[in-house]
């Protein structure tokens, strides 16, 4: 009996793996190279099924596109093909070269993901911290997608989660007066230098200084640790300027839970957060 009860699991996981497509590793950008691939899990028999794009974060300098803990089941099982992808880091590229990657991803998006039973027209970006900052960027700033040929009418939706640079120089300032008041000595690889020691840059690679009525800005959920106050003030700054501008939004910060907590406890069917995230869905991009 012992036996057959292997045997019979054995059958039930098998089946399993071939019940959904898992392909990993795939270039995106024409080229070998392990930071530009990115991976696509879809549920058995897919067709023209909602994409949801998701940017791993890492401080922009580390991450993987394997960091996606409970998501890729979570969002099949509700019906979507996920995406997670890999892009180049700091210091190895600059931030407008990232950025460009993540743009490069989604043109391959566009391409190709109807093969694995996704509706290129139909996107939900994503990204956990690093990865929302570039996701609140891609959907506000429309010259990455446009530099791919994509327009934001394929966008039907975005999620940060628990990012701290939406507004940079604000983030700038709070850290840097923190470190002046207390007397505490400045990170050497800060966010002034992350993003090009340059105002200009600061004021560029911010997503609130994209935002704008009627330029087809899609509906956001921005998803907060609560008690963080940091991430917190940065996710009500986005919301307060995607609403004056008319974007449908929500800004719900979770409670009793951390930044990689939050993001990894998306998916379990008891987490506030990842509640919030099914009415998003349910609403704006799969009606």
């Amino acid at each position: 009996m012992k036996y057959l009860a292997v045997s019979l699991l054995a059958v039930v996981l098998a089946a399993a793996a071939q019940a959904e497509t898992i392909k990993r590793d795939i270039p995106y950008a024409g080229v070998e190279d392990t930071k530009r691939t990115l991976d696509v899990y879809a549920p058995a028999d897919a067709k023209n099924l909602p994409v949801v794009f998701w940017i791993h974060g890492g401080g922009w300098q580390t991450g993987d596109k394997t960091d996606v803990a409970l998501k890729p089941q979570a969002f099949m099982d509700k019906g979507f093909v996920f995406v997670s992808v890999n892009y180049r880091l700091l210091p190895a590229v600059d931030m407008g070269t990232l950025i460009g990657d993540v743009a490069k991803s989604c043109r391959w998006v566009e391409d190709h993901i109807a093969e694995y039973g996704g509706d290129p027209k139909r996107l939900l970006v994503g990204g956990h911290s690093a990865g929302a900052q570039l996701a609140a960027l891609i959907c506000t700033d429309e010259r990455y997608l446009k530099a791919e040929g994509i327009g934001f009418d394929v966008l039907k939706g975005c999620v940060p989660v628990d990012g701290d640079t939406y507004d940079i120089p604000a983030i700038i300032e709070v850290a840097e007066t923190r470190w002046r008041v207390h007397g505490m000595p400045p990170q050497k690889f800060g966010h002034r230098e992350k993003f090009g020691n340059d105002p200009a840059k600061h004021r560029d690679f911010s997503a609130v200084n994209h935002i704008a009525k009627d330029k087809g800005i899609p509906p956001f959920l921005i998803l907060h640790v609560a008690n963080h106050p940091d991430t917190s003030a940065q996710a009500f700054r986005l919301g307060a300027v995607l609403k004056e501008a008319g974007v449908p939004t929500r800004v719900f910060g979770a409670k009793n839970t951390e930044h990689s907590k939050l993001n990894d406890d998306l998916g379990l069917p008891d987490d506030p957060a990842t509640k919030a995230l099914y009415e998003f869905v349910a609403q704006k991009v799969k009606k």
